[in-house]
């Protein structure tokens, strides 16, 4: 177990361990930095960049895997079933960009990140940049008909103006030990989750329902597995199981992966990666292995030097209605104010 596997697992531990106890004074001096930054922009000290356009942030305050991207392609798609234009703004996670630019399918996942490029599969208009307001204010001139901008993994991002906070919570993981970090998976204390407009907290299964006005639940459908050389290639997954199977997984909570092929009725062999990990060829080899499965966000930095036996498994995320409602009202009375 690396040092990283092994510090997010004792995160997620009822109690301090002696790992998170060491790290506990850096915690204090953390949560002083948090609270010192958020209070100049609150003060007005520090000035949020408005972008021209009503912008809703999805974020976290835990880090990791939470479901950001999903619920971002999720409600996108919801959105434009509604009538609106959504554009999408986000860093570029693992990608080496910094100044804005557009991200389109079949780009290098090394320069503009692999997020991204699962938005741009989507078919919205997505821009990247650490700076997110310049990069909405570019999204915005380059679509002006683009009517509100989701940004993916912006809640700390206080630089950009935003008009409605939706914060997504694991349900099976919380807030950990509910230290910030580095002694706990915390990016902002929990109390922060009491002033955003939502909390969409993902469940392994279930249609997703509201909980009183501010919370509802969200969970994963998977769909069918594609084969990144031949995609019209149909999964035989009983010749999988006479075989060897291998799967990796480069997210910010693999487990939740490797769970989900279980439930399946597979039992690969399992390979974690960090987050956003840059995969080379000879890691993958996987001598013998009847078929190599991963998640889409793996998939779009394989593609290229991918064979028959990689698959992936898109997933869908289905959202509550009232989620989408409340945005849209959200935003609507913020622009009227």
């Amino acid at each position: 177990m690396t040092f990283s596997q092994r510090l997010t697992a004792d995160w997620y531990r009822p109690h301090l361990t002696a790992l998170t106890a060491a790290l506990w004074p850096l915690s204090l001096a953390f949560r002083a930095a948090v609270a010192l930054r958020r209070f100049a922009y609150r003060s007005r000290l520090a000035r949020a960049a408005a972008v021209g356009a009503p912008v809703v942030v999805v974020g976290s305050i835990v880090v990791g895997g939470t479901g950001k991207t999903p619920l971002v392609r999720a409600l996108c798609a919801a959105l434009a079933a509604a009538g609106r234009r959504p554009g999408i703004v986000t860093r570029g996670y693992g990608g080496s960009n910094v100044a804005p630019r557009a991200v389109v399918p079949g780009d290098d996942p090394a320069i503009v990140g692999d997020e991204s490029l699962l938005h741009a599969g989507d078919g919205f208009p997505v821009w990247i940049g650490h700076d997110r307001a310049a990069a909405a204010r570019a999204l915005l001139a380059a679509w002006p008909d683009c009517d509100v901008v989701i940004a993916d993994d912006g809640l700390q991002h206080y630089a950009l103006h935003r008009d409605c906070e939706v914060a997504v919570v694991d349900a099976a993981r919380g807030c950990g030990n509910g230290c910030l970090l580095p002694a706990g998976p915390l990016r902002e204390p929990r109390a922060r989750l009491d002033r955003v407009d939502a909390v969409v907290r993902l469940v392994e299964d279930g249609s997703p329902r509201a909980h009183g006005e501010r919370e509802s639940t969200m969970s994963y459908e998977p769909l069918p597995w594609r084969n990144l050389v031949q995609p019209g290639l149909h999964a035989d997954l009983d010749a999988w199981r006479r075989g060897a199977i291998h799967a990796l997984a480069g997210i910010g909570d693999p487990a939740r992966f490797f769970a989900l092929l279980r439930r399946l009725g597979l039992e690969p062999v399992c390979h974690v990666f960090p987050d956003h990990y840059r995969y080379a060829r000879e890691e993958l080899r996987f001598p013998g292995a009847t078929a190599v499965l991963m998640t889409e966000k793996d998939a779009v930095k394989c593609v290229g030097f991918a064979d028959a036996r990689f698959w992936c498994l898109p997933i869908r995320a289905h959202i509550d209605p009232a989620l989408v409602t409340r945005v849209t009202r959200t935003i609507r009375g913020r622009q009227a104010a």
